[in-house]
């Protein structure tokens, strides 16, 4: 992880026009947006499409960006807005085709070895799959990404009350599966026992 001056140069020097700043801050930053859209959009198809799309707002953000705030959380606001007009633009094609063909979709699952491996056990990681989208959102953010509460209420623009409250919920729904008690019973420590 960068230190947050070097981010402000990499960003003054981006501003100013060098092409190898913004190379190495892609660089500095590419594993965490990458996991996070994987984790988060079922259609691997579409994960390349959609962080290229992150970095080109990013580089058109830049000027508006306040070099007094932590770089990293506001770059992981770009991610959450992108993920956001993703799935909406996903949501109303998949009602067209819905319409047009009168049939159901399946939706493809997959997930990257590098995810898996953060998160150790694939049974947990399909538990938090199976969450609702606003519960497994601060999931990722706090446990995945380890933002505090206060920074992924930021991101994602809500309060941090409500950040906690979204934590707790999905707890509660994790500790709730059958197959998950005795899972988490010796997995607890990947969630931070679950707080």
């Amino acid at each position: 992880m960068k230190h947050p001056n070097e981010y402000s140069q990499l960003i003054a020097l981006t501003l100013a026009g060098s092409r190898e700043a913004y190379g190495e801050l892609y660089e500095a930053t590419i594993r965490d947006v990458y996991q996070t859209v994987h984790f988060l959009v079922r259609e691997t198809s579409d994960v390349d499409d959609i962080v290229q799309e992150i970095y080109i707002q990013v580089h058109r953000s830049l000027e508006q960006f306040d070099v007094n705030r932590p770089f990293k959380p506001w770059l992981m606001g770009v991610v959450m807005r992108q993920i956001h007009a993703y799935r909406r633009k996903r949501w109303t094609h998949l009602r067209m085709v819905k319409k047009v063909e009168q049939t159901d979709l399946m939706l493809e699952h997959d997930f990257t070895s590098d995810v898996v491996d953060r998160l150790s056990n694939r049974r947990l990681l399909a538990s938090v799959d199976r969450l609702p989208f606003k519960l497994k959102q601060v999931i990722i953010l706090h446990y995945l990404n380890e933002y505090s509460q206060e920074e992924s209420a930021a991101i994602l623009g809500i309060p941090v009350g409500t950040v906690k409250s979204r934590i707790h919920a999905a707890l509660q729904k994790l500790r709730q599966k059958p197959d998950n008690h005795t899972l988490f019973k010796g997995k607890v420590e990947d969630l931070h026992e679950f707080q």
